[in-house]
């Protein structure tokens, strides 16, 4: 079964449809590096399909995050970036807010205090969100200590 197909497998047993906008999108987030926002995600779909709107995209991505296909992640910024949620395994953010680079990495720590939280308050985390803001090494100060917050 090819991708298109299961990604249409997926959503009729989920009561939805799979749409070219829907497909589009998904497959925009899906083979980008990049954490993209809805602009830079419109903007890519615009030039494959001439006819999609800004409010088509807006909507898709509201869509694809709501049944766990994409990720939203606030980087600092004041608006979100996307990525496909399949695309690797959990992982964290770091943004720079001089340049914006924006460091991913993974960190087995986080579920594990994840799983404690669980068993000690007996709750169910349904999504974590970490992130961190800083400086980069080119961007921060000289004197600038690592992990010294203000």
């Amino acid at each position: 079964m090819g991708p298109k197909q299961k990604l249409s497998a997926t959503l009729h047993n989920r009561g939805y449809r799979l749409t070219r906008q829907r497909q589009l999108i998904l497959e925009i987030l899906q083979n980008s590096r990049d954490h993209l926002d809805a602009e830079m995600v419109y903007a890519e779909a615009k030039k494959r399909d001439s006819r999609i709107g800004i409010a088509t995209v807006y909507r898709t991505l509201a869509f694809l995050k709501k049944i766990g296909l994409a990720e939203e992640n606030r980087l600092g910024e004041d608006h979100s970036h996307y990525e496909a949620a399949d695309r690797a395994k959990p992982h964290y953010h770091f943004a720079c807010l001089k340049c914006g680079r924006i460091v991913e990495f993974e960190s087995p720590q986080v579920m594990r205090l994840a799983r404690s939280l669980c068993d000690k308050e007996g709750l169910q985390v349904t999504e974590v969100s970490l992130g961190f803001r800083g400086y980069c090494k080119k961007c921060r100060p000289a004197d600038a200590e690592c992990g010294k917050t203000t």
